[in-house]
């Protein structure tokens, strides 16, 4: 049996998409990602990018802290989009920032 080239790309991208799933490579799901408005992620002030942090309102924010390398982050500090122990299945920005956050 002859594969065709357009079979032969077929079987390629499956297996590539299938290679990323099972290496835990993650792409961000904009359905999964928590969003500011979110109630759960209001209740600890949530922000996508920890340079919006309100300083007045939130003192024990400091330059530096994000969801990146927060303990609570379940994915790599190289991912720019992760899991996070407070928020179930929705996934938090790497760059973002809570009140929750915890470098133990």
């Amino acid at each position: 049996m002859k594969t065709s080239r357009r079979q032969f790309l077929l079987r390629l991208s499956v297996g590539v998409g299938s290679s990323l799933v099972l290496s835990g490579v993650a792409l961000a799901d904009p359905a999964n990602t928590l969003s500011e408005t979110d109630p759960k992620a209001q209740a600890v002030g949530y922000k996508e990018d920890a340079s919006k942090v309100d300083k007045a309102k939130y003192p024990a924010y400091a330059a530096g802290q994000n969801c990146g390398n927060c303990s609570l982050f379940q994915g790599k500090a190289t991912d720019t989009y992760g899991g996070c122990t407070l928020f179930g299945d929705k996934q938090v920005a790497a760059r973002g920032w809570c009140d929750s956050y915890s470098n133990m």
